[in-house]
């Protein structure tokens, strides 16, 4: 039970560490962060769009961030920040922005599509945006924008469905921003490639016969 009770308490701390950041360094572009232990104490990788406003000038920002982060009781935390290369790809990026743009008035069917068309048109196979609460009037609901591929179960819906959630703050009340990206360069269960025997039959003869010519 020790063993158990101290990584529920390692999962819980992580999770604090990741709703603290995510609203500390929300104008940075949010695109995640990862938590790990090392000999010389806790490395904290954090993921955005913008790490000039993580660092500071001169570095205080991020100073300040490593002094916080000892509050939650993280031995030594080392805090580096990593610039998101493909922005279109990061599930909780695109879920903050999403989030951040529907705060400022955006009407919550032009933001579900505009940012469903920026994903598929980065070259995501599959994108599913979810937004719920009270969209339009005092009863909530949910809305659904889909396009290529989605994988819903399974081990592939854990592996390669990359998935993002950030909250938006409206009038009527609070607006829950789910998104699902497939990325381009994973393989779903349903692709394959059919080769041709005769073609690779061919192609093992030539071989072989030039190995035969060499060893002569």
């Amino acid at each position: 039970m020790v063993v158990e009770r101290k990584f529920v308490e390692d999962r819980i701390k992580k999770m604090k560490v990741k709703e603290w950041m995510q609203k500390e360094i929300r104008n940075a572009g949010f695109g995640g962060v990862d938590i790990m232990r090392t000999p010389l104490g806790t490395q904290v990788t954090l993921f955005v769009e913008r790490p000039g406003l993580v660092i500071g000038k001169g570095g205080r920002k991020i100073k300040a961030l490593t002094e916080k982060l000892k509050e939650f009781g993280l031995e030594n935390p080392q805090v580096s920040v990593d610039e998101i290369e493909k922005p279109e790809f990061n599930a909780q990026l695109m879920a903050s922005l999403l989030a951040r743009a529907l705060e400022r008035g955006w009407y919550f069917r032009k933001a579900g599509y505009r940012f469903l068309y920026r994903i598929m048109d980065a070259g995501a196979k599959g994108c599913e945006i979810i937004i719920s609460g009270k969209l339009t009037s005092e009863r909530a609901r949910t809305e659904k924008f889909l396009a290529g591929t989605m994988v819903h179960t399974g081990e592939p819906a854990c592996s390669m469905v990359k998935t993002g959630f950030d909250i938006a703050i409206k009038k009527l009340g609070v607006l829950g921003v789910t998104v699902k990206i497939i990325p381009p360069d994973v393989t779903l269960p349903d692709e394959f490639e059919v080769k041709d025997v005769k073609t690779e039959a061919v192609e093992t003869e030539v071989v072989e016969s030039e190995e035969s010519k060499e060893n002569e």
